[in-house]
């Protein structure tokens, strides 16, 4: 089988019991636990500069735009 998506399969092979549990077991992406792309901005969704500290879970530029409405200061 040479599908690029494994959703065309699991239509194809519904009926077949002995074969989707082989399939999924084998051929379904796995759900991602750790690195870049877990940890994602809450409000764009950039990976990149990710700020976790306090429980923000921003990027930086999504936190430069609404630190005030947080309460944070800028100094000087």
């Amino acid at each position: 089988m040479s599908y690029s998506d494994y959703r065309k399969v699991l239509k194809q092979i519904q009926n077949k019991p002995a074969k989707l549990k082989r399939f999924m077991k084998h051929n379904t992406p796995k759900k991602i636990k750790y690195g870049a792309r877990v940890k994602r901005c809450s409000l764009s969704g950039n990976p990149h500069a990710y700020i976790q500290k306090y429980g923000l879970n921003l990027s930086r530029q999504a936190f430069r735009q609404i630190a005030t409405k947080l309460g944070f200061k800028k100094y000087n």
